[in-house]
């Protein structure tokens, strides 16, 4: 019980950063957090205690197995959740060379 609460305090953590900073780096380190927090969630729900790797080694085998589909699941986001930080880093560049500022209040001020 303890990992998936700890797992919910660090998505906690990451909307934090989302909804109340005004610091798009913040913003952008809030959402990374998100998707590790979601990340973990899913290593977690596919871990079993005591159990061994799905390879299968002798005919009939009939031990308690590790379920491989949320690891894939999880490599898979890994490989998303890098190309969209990679994605919100650079508009975020590109944001601060038009506006020589992180802060998103100071944006929309200048917006107009």
């Amino acid at each position: 019980m303890l990992p998936f609460a700890a797992c919910f305090l660090l998505f906690l953590l990451g909307l934090y950063a989302v909804v109340l900073k005004r610091n798009l780096i913040k913003m952008v380190i809030g959402f990374s957090l998100m998707q590790y927090s979601v990340n973990l969630l899913l290593a977690f729900v596919g871990f079993r205690h005591d159990a061994v790797a799905p390879i299968i080694t002798r005919v009939g085998m009939t031990d308690n197995f590790v379920d491989p589909l949320p690891q894939a699941l999880v490599l898979t986001a890994i490989v998303i959740g890098l190309a969209t930080t990679a994605l919100m880093l650079a508009f975020v560049m590109r944001i601060y060379e038009k506006y020589k500022t992180f802060d998103i209040t100071e944006i929309r001020r200048l917006k107009g």
